[in-house]
């Protein structure tokens, strides 16, 4: 009996023991796995600190440049800015410092009207250290805080941190530095001699009639054999881009519905114009030289590198500029359509090139315009149903001597209010 109990006794030991294991196997379990948990957290935690940490040094290098430079050398408090000019950087540091010098070279004269940016994207820096090298301008810089996702495999990422960055900086541009309008440049842009004047008469057009969208100093019609008057400007249906201004309004009702990507074919569909139009030169006002970007030269050669940048100082202070108003350019743009002589035919192209003056060409629909237009050598775009630089589906530009060429939609003379010969 001795026995008996001693063996259950010993039984009942080994059965607390094999219970008290598995609650310590269950317990060990469940620590691993919570330090598991706590390792994660740590690694992301580590993470935010190191984002953090280089935001806290670019801050500091940001404050230290603002502490050398004055803040109020480059925005006079007595002075209200027409509009802050922000060039719009990533990589290219040979490409930065020439557009700066471009730009300074006829801003340094109104630099309390035009206060100037550089905004960088990323970290590159030969970028950073070129952009803080000058005293004339303020640095900012944009930093992803997270991955940037393509919604299509193949997509050039580059199209979405390019949106990302336009966001941020017009954000801060608009709603941290409280600017009314902002100009927007490209690393790859010189600018001409009446740029800032040519802008500043277009801010009041803004102001004035809700119906202009932006202003662009470019026109994408602009190659040398195409233009002749730097006097002459237009309203279009096509959002040009390409050295651009703004106001707050319109970033406003932009800024919250901002595309992911291709944030300037996003600007030129219908449901985001919204039947606005938008001011363009007949010579450009800017000149882009990037012929390697991240469109990777696209057109470069046969529609950028010939574009003939505006050399005449024009006084812009001294132009009447009512004539592009809603309630008169329809008119204005009407009356000069009427007097340009139709040419019809196949051979249309041939009969323009014997007319001496003005000449207009209708175009049965987008297919007819591409061949007319590649005839021509002018861009055979379209977005959305508009043809590149066009206003009510008419077309114009110069044809190697003063003469205009119009090509003219199938609704464009009913829209204009010109009966049809």
């Amino acid at each position: 009996m001795r026995l008996f109990a001693t063996q259950s006794e010993y039984a009942d030991r080994l059965a607390v023991a094999l219970e008290s294991e598995n609650h310590c196997t269950s317990q060990s379990r469940l620590l691993i796995d919570q330090i598991s948990i706590h390792q994660s957290n740590i690694v992301s935690l580590q993470e935010q600190n190191r984002r953090q940490a280089e935001e806290c040094r670019q801050l500091k290098a940001l404050l230290d440049d603002l502490e050398r430079k004055g803040v109020r050398k480059v925005v006079d408090k007595a002075q209200v800015p027409v509009a802050a000019v922000v060039i719009m950087a990533c990589n290219r540091a040979d490409y930065l410092q020439r557009t700066i010098e471009s730009i300074l070279k006829y801003q340094s004269s109104v630099a309390s009207k035009y206060p100037l940016f550089v905004s960088q994207d990323g970290s590159d820096p030969n970028v950073r250290s070129k952009a803080m090298s000058y005293d004339q301008l303020m640095y900012i810089q944009h930093l992803d805080s997270e991955p940037v996702q393509t919604e299509r495999p193949g997509e050039l990422i580059a199209y979405y941190k390019i949106a990302r960055h336009y966001k941020w900086a017009m954000d801060q541009l608009f709603y941290k530095h409280n600017f009314s309008r902002v100009i927007i440049l490209e690393d790859d842009m010189e600018i001409a001699p009446d740029f800032f004047d040519y802008f500043e008469a277009a801010a009041a057009l803004l102001e004035k009639d809700k119906s202009i969208m932006a202003v662009s100093s470019w026109n994408d019609n602009g190659q040398k054999q195409f233009v002749h008057d730097p006097y002459e400007l237009y309203r279009s249906d096509f959002f040009p881009g390409l050295g651009w201004m703004l106001t707050k309004s319109i970033w406003d009702e932009l800024s919250p519905k901002w595309p992911k990507a291709y944030w300037d074919d996003w600007l030129r569909l219908k449901e985001n114009h919204k039947g606005r139009q938008f001011i363009r030169p007949e010579v450009c006002r800017t000149y882009n030289f990037g012929e390697h970007g991240s469109s990777l030269g696209q057109f470069f050669q046969q529609y950028l590198q010939p574009i003939k940048l505006n050399n005449v100082k024009v006084d812009w202070k001294a132009k009447d500029l009512s004539y592009l108003t809603k309630d008169n350019y329809t008119k204005h743009f009407a009356d000069i359509v009427r007097k340009a002589k139709p040419v019809h035919g196949t051979d249309a192209v041939l009969k323009a090139y014997n007319i001496e003056g003005d000449v207009r060409i209708q175009y049965r629909d987008q297919p007819d315009f591409e061949w007319i237009a590649h005839q021509f050598g002018i861009f055979e775009e379209w977005k959305d149903g508009i043809p590149r630089t066009s206003f009510k589906g008419v077309v114009v530009f110069r044809y190697h001597t003063t003469r205009r060429i119009f090509l003219v939609g199938p609704e464009s003379l009913r829209q204009l209010g010109i009966e049809d010969a």
